[in-house]
């Protein structure tokens, strides 16, 4: 699973499957032995954060959502995704 990004200790991937259906576009966020999955609205669809990791997370989302729709839209088909710029 490539990794977008990382800052503050927040690790961010996005899991290249492609052929297989996925309800909506999302990244993996794993922080201090946290991990969580986030849609593209900054909603936790899966697992928990911390409140502080969560709102960097949350607000990453917001700045980056081209790139990381453009980056779901290539792994779905099977190409490589591209680094996105971390949270400073």
């Amino acid at each position: 699973m490539p990794v977008l990004s990382l800052f503050y200790g927040i690790v961010i991937r996005m899991y290249s499957e492609p052929n297989v259906k996925h309800n909506k576009p999302h990244i993996h966020a794993e922080y201090q032995g946290y991990k969580a999955v986030f849609d593209l609205e900054g909603n936790i669809l899966d697992g928990n954060f911390p409140a502080k990791q969560k709102k960097m997370v949350v607000a990453w989302i917001a700045i980056h959502e081209d790139d990381l729709t453009a980056n779901w839209n290539l792994l779905q088909e099977g190409q490589q995704a591209f680094k996105i710029q971390p949270l400073q």
